[in-house]
Order: structure tokens, then sequence, then C-alpha cells
């Protein structure tokens, strides 16, 4: 409920006491001033502590008060503690607390929704005194309520031990600090939720990584042990084929399991980062990696700078890549010409037209005539094709004077 100036609880005023001035203009533009000064606080703050304490100093500040107080609503105990202030010891900030019925000034602010402006609290017949406010000398006050959407959170209050008056024009300036934090302390709230929302979401992504990986493997063992027990030569390299996509699908599965694991041991790059996302640089190296340990004395480096992608990009990009190395380790160096093999390189970079990998060879180099459309007989060529389209990227063999090059083009947004 929004304060109504039309309803603020004002202290009678008996026609012996001085009515008060008018408004000085230059004390209104400052009010103006420092509230602006703190609407900007409020929109870039991310403490409520902060912004609570932030909001006592200037609105001290800006009424000329000795006094102020945030005080935060505790539903169970029915009372307002004293979260942030200006003027109070230590002793009182974050401990002191007050009543919050309608006997006392905060509380009636707090259980009404209107203000409250109290000249001389010693002849108040409407509230009593709050002990904490009596032992500091405390001779006036003036009350509003601080709330959002969520209800009321508390009450901000400005107190003074000397004389003068507190005027329904100031009720403006605090209430525009009120409605200020209450705004603040949602966003903050609203943000908290949202961020637990989505550590929950990534925790349960990378859990289902970490299945899919588990399944995969369980998947490659299986293509491994067939692959032994054929006989037929054809049938053990199209089963060994078949376990180096499954393994290179179940490396971004793995990627994704660890990127968000504070606990385990991480590569370099591995850090956190978007729910389902990772870094292709280590998943490239440890693609490559593992394609070389199953080919001793093949030479294989991969140079790949680090660059954000989506799971639904690196699988084709890694299936891709584990096809063109997986034919140049079979094709490149034959031991006929080059008994002592020879190196493959990969290399992956982020330029303006998008992402950029190479896979290439200093071997035998491609037969007369080769084209990737023209490939079908190859079953590693299809593949590598309609991955290039459903990247919607473009696949191109640059001129060379010996051995190979096959270069990918994926537009990346952003």
């Amino acid at each position: 409920m929004s304060a109504n100036t039309d309803q603020t609880e004002v202290e009678p005023s008996p026609e012996t006491r001085r009515a008060p001035a008018p408004p000085d203009l230059d004390y209104r533009l400052r009010q103006q001033a420092i509230l602006s000064e703190f609407g900007v606080e409020a929109l870039r703050g991310t403490d409520v502590d902060h912004l609570l304490q932030r909001a006592a100093e200037l609105c001290a500040q800006g009424m000329g008060a000795e006094f102020c107080k945030a005080l935060e609503y505790r539903r169970g105990a029915d009372t307002l503690l004293v979260r942030a202030g200006v003027g109070w010891g230590p002793d009182v900030i974050g401990k002191a607390r007050i009543g919050a019925d309608l006997a006392s000034p905060a509380g009636f602010a707090l259980k009404t929704g209107r203000p409250v402006i109290s000249n001389h609290l010693a002849d108040e017949t409407r509230f009593r005194t709050p002990q904490l406010m009596a032992e500091h000398g405390i001779r006036r006050a003036i009350n509003v309520l601080i709330e959002n959407r969520d209800g009321a959170f508390g009450v901000l209050e400005v107190d003074d031990t000397r004389e003068g008056m507190f005027e329904e024009a100031d009720i403006a300036f605090m209430q525009g600090f009120a409605n200020l934090l209450g705004g603040a302390i949602e966003r903050q709230r609203t943000e908290s939720l949202l961020r637990a929302a989505l550590a929950r979401q990534d925790l349960l992504a990378r859990e289902m990584s970490h299945r899919v990986k588990n399944s995969l493997a369980i998947v490659a063992s299986l293509l491994a042990l067939q692959a032994r027990a054929a006989e037929d030569p054809a049938v053990q390299t199209a089963l060994a084929d078949a376990r180096s996509r499954v393994e290179a699908i179940a490396g971004v599965h793995d990627q994704l399991w660890r990127q968000g694991d504070k606990d385990g041991d991480k590569a370099e790059g591995e850090g956190e980062g978007v729910p389902g996302e990772l870094d292709l640089a280590p998943f490239l190296e440890k693609l490559v990696a593992n394609l070389a340990s199953g080919v001793p004395g093949q030479r294989l480096a991969c140079t790949a700078c680090p660059q954000r992608i989506s799971a639904d990009r690196a699988i084709p990009i890694g299936l891709l890549v584990n096809e063109l190395v997986t034919n140049a380790l079979k094709y490149a160096y034959p031991p006929e010409t080059h008994p002592a093999g020879g190196e493959i390189r990969v290399r992956a970079e982020r330029r303006p037209e998008g992402l950029v990998v190479e896979v290439a060879d200093d071997g035998i180099g491609l037969p007369t005539g080769f084209e990737i459309g023209r490939s079908s007989k190859s079953l590693g060529m299809r593949v590598v094709g309609s991955l290039t389209r459903q990247l919607g990227g473009s696949l191109t063999i640059p001129a060379r004077e010996k051995g190979a090059c096959f270069r990918l083009e994926v537009p990346l947004a952003g």
C-alpha cells in the first residue's frame, strides 16, 4: 500500500505553538537532488544492507536530522529490527528491536500504511515513545512504510533530539526513499530466486550430461568388444569408426559435466559458463589426444583458441573433426611412402566471419579430381557433408603444395 499524504497521521499543534515557516526552496531542491542520487544507487545496487544504510545516511542528510533508521519487520515476533541507521551506536544496528503494534509510531505506519509525524513525543497521546528513542532523547519523529509486491518490508524513520517541525511536505521526500528501497529489495529478491533456479537447472543439466556420457561409454565399450570378436577386417574397421564417433559425442557431454564441477580437476579453459555451453578448445584438445592414443607413431597436434559454443554445435563439429582426422590417419601417410608417418594438425580460431576449423597434413594429398560433394562412396565423407549442412557452414579444400587441408567455416551469432 502506498502512502497517501491526505491520510498522514500528524500530531495536532496547539494554538500556542508557532506554525512552521514556509519551506525554503533551496532545501526542497537539495532533497530532490539527494533523492535522485539514491535512485541511481538503488538501480545499480546488489546488496540490501548497503542500500538500507545509504538510504538512512542520505535521508538524514536531506532532512537535516541527527538520526535515521531502516526498520525491518519480523513477522514471527511482530517486532521491527533496526537493520541500518545513522546516529545510533553499534549496540543498536542489527540488534535493537521496537514493537510493531499500533501503539508505537513505527508500528502504526507499518500496520496502516499511513505516514506518521510526531513533533513532540513527550506530549504524545496517540502513541507510546519506544524505549530506544527515549534513551536517546528523541523529541520528534517521522515514519513511512517500505513495501513492495511481497508486502510490507518495514519502516523508514527519521528522528531528532532538537526542537523543530517535520512537515507533511517531508513525507514526499521520505516516501521517495521508501519506494526506491521497496523496488530494489524486490528486484534483488527476484534476482536471487532466478540465480537459484539457474543453478538448479545447471546442476540438472550437468547430471544429465554425466549420465549420457556414462551410457555412451558403455556403447563404445560394446563396439570395441564386437570389433575384437569380428573376423572380417572391413567389419572391424566399421565398428572402430562407429566407436570413435560415439566417443566424440561422449566427449561433449564430458566437457558439459566437468565445466561446472567446482570440486573436480579441470583442465585449463574448463571454467564455469552458461548451462549447455562449453569451451571448444579443451574439447578439441581432448578429442585429438584420444585419437592419437589409438594410433602409435602418428603425430597429432591441436591448436584451438578459447571459444564458448553450444552443445548443439559442439557435437557436429567434434564429429566432423573426428571424421577428418580419422581419414587422415588412414590415408595421409601410407607405410610404403611414409614409413615414419607424419603430422596431422587441427586448428580452430574465431574470425570476423565466424569459427574456422582446419584439419591438415603433409602426406600424399587427395586423389586427382577429388571433390567433397562427389565422395558418396565414402561413408566418412558423406557424414562430413551432412554435418557441414547441419552447422549451416561451408567446407572447402584450400590449395596446397603437399598434403591435404579441409577448412570448415561456421557462422556464429554475436
